[in-house]
């Protein structure tokens, strides 16, 4: 593929993203979809206000509220990613975009750009009130600023691509609880509830190989207080490991996501779309 044509197919990738964030934000029921859920999270926090983590003076709702921002992050980029990829599989999005030339390059920045404009703007939902409502929960300092910003880009780059082979794998939007049940398991056992130095140790070494524990680390250490660490694992925020894991994570999304996605592609056509419907109606 000539420079040109990579450069073309960009430049339509992202005015296709551009589109799709401002409808979107026109449709009533995408717009309810953002609100509902950091409302349902910001209550559950919200409630957990009052209590205290055993032993310690910290706040039990501040610390779930910054769990929560990572737990929200790997939900868009993990399940929405995965069921917004099945939808377009379904109606023939998706077979539109390979029919035009370049198009799933641009598509797939298309993609990109809306779930992380989705993520951003849940992340906001959550982010605002909370520093305004929880004691300790706050962005003070270059540090805070920092450690937000690369968390949210490489917790994006490592499950985003994730949730694309997840969609190219599965064959229906009906078969996503594949992905929920697990995903849901994995939410409650990653610390983003309760502390993971309360867990049994096999528990806590289950959590850290799954990027969810360190996307709700990470977001603990950008928002609370470094006394608060003294109830994590080894008593630290943990940086290094944290950009660790979630750079492998990274790596091994990218690197599967465009070969499992161009297999996926290649095996896309009317009959089978027309298969899949007919299967969906019996």
């Amino acid at each position: 593929m000539s420079v040109t044509a990579t450069a073309t197919a960009v430049r339509s990738g992202m005015a296709a993203g551009r589109l799709e964030i401002r409808q979107s934000l026109g449709n009533v029921q995408d717009v309810v979809g953002m609100l509902f859920i950091p409302t349902v999270l910001f209550v559950v926090a919200f409630v957990r206000r009052g209590s205290d983590i055993g032993g310690t003076n910290f706040s039990l709702g501040s610390t779930t509220l910054a769990g929560l921002l990572g737990m929200t992050l790997a939900f868009n980029g993990l399940q929405a990613v995965a069921f917004n990829l099945l939808m377009e599989r379904e109606d023939g999005t998706l077979l539109r975009a390979k029919a035009a030339p370049n198009g799933m390059i641009a598509y797939l920045i298309s993609k990109i750009i809306h779930s992380a404009a989705t993520t951003l703007i849940t992340t906001a939902l959550l982010l605002v009130p909370g520093v305004l409502l929880f004691d300790g929960v706050s962005l003070d300092g270059v540090g805070s600023w920092f450690t937000l910003a690369w968390v949210l880009v490489l917790g994006m780059l490592a499950t985003m691509p994730i949730g694309a082979v997840l969609g190219s794998v599965l064959t229906s939007p009906r078969n996503i609880g594949v992905v929920m049940f697990p995903l849901l398991a994995l939410f409650g056992i990653s610390g983003i509830f309760f502390p993971m130095t309360e867990a049994p140790e096999w528990l806590q070494w289950t959590a850290q190989v799954f990027p969810v524990y360190w996307l709700g680390l990470g977001m603990r250490a950008a928002l609370l207080p470094d006394a608060f660490a003294t109830v994590e694992i080894e008593h630290s925020w943990r940086y290094a490991e944290t950009f660790g894991v979630l750079g492998a994570w990274a790596v091994i999304g990218l690197s599967l996501a465009p070969v499992v996605l161009r297999r996926m592609a290649r095996k896309e056509s009317g009959s089978a779309i027309a298969e899949r419907q007919k299967a969906a109606m019996q």
